[in-house]
């Protein structure tokens, strides 16, 4: 799948779920929980120990799931989300070097920005879709 195609698999979902799951096992349960919902994507945090095999379980068994990696703060982490199955990569900041590792990997990573500033750099490292992050700062709330 092309990059533009995740990114438009994303924008028709318009939501991804992020998932902190400790093992393959709950990995799986919650992709299928998701696919069942009619919610087939999900971004499964770097923040745990079995995040790689969560990714790599889901990639196998649950493939009509698009899985992705967040967290993901440095380029070894882009090696190893990718080598896991990790379709597309969701960093919390905006870090040259994961962007670069991403894409010479391949695959699409939306970075986390809070200023224009970010979303400029952003721009200027080829990218076209960011994560507002952290939004509850940095976003208004709703009416």
């Amino acid at each position: 799948m092309s990059p533009d195609t995740v990114l438009e698999e994303i924008g028709r979902a318009r939501v991804v779920p992020v998932v902190v799951v400790d093992d393959a096992r709950e990995g799986l349960e919650v992709a299928g929980a998701l696919r069942d919902g009619g919610l087939p994507v999900a971004e499964v945090t770097f923040r745990t120990a079995g995040a790689g095999a969560a990714i790599d379980a889901i990639a196998r068994e649950v493939p009509d799931v698009l899985v992705g990696a967040g967290t993901v703060v440095t380029p070894a982490q882009v090696d190893e989300a990718v080598e896991a199955g990790a379709r597309f990569l969701v960093s919390p900041g905006l870090s040259v070097d994961v962007v670069r590792r991403a894409q010479e990997r391949g695959v699409p990573v939306l970075p986390g920005v809070a200023t224009p500033s970010d979303i400029i750099a952003a721009l200027g490292l080829g990218l076209s879709t960011v994560k507002l992050f952290p939004a509850n700062v940095v976003a208004a709330p709703p009416p």
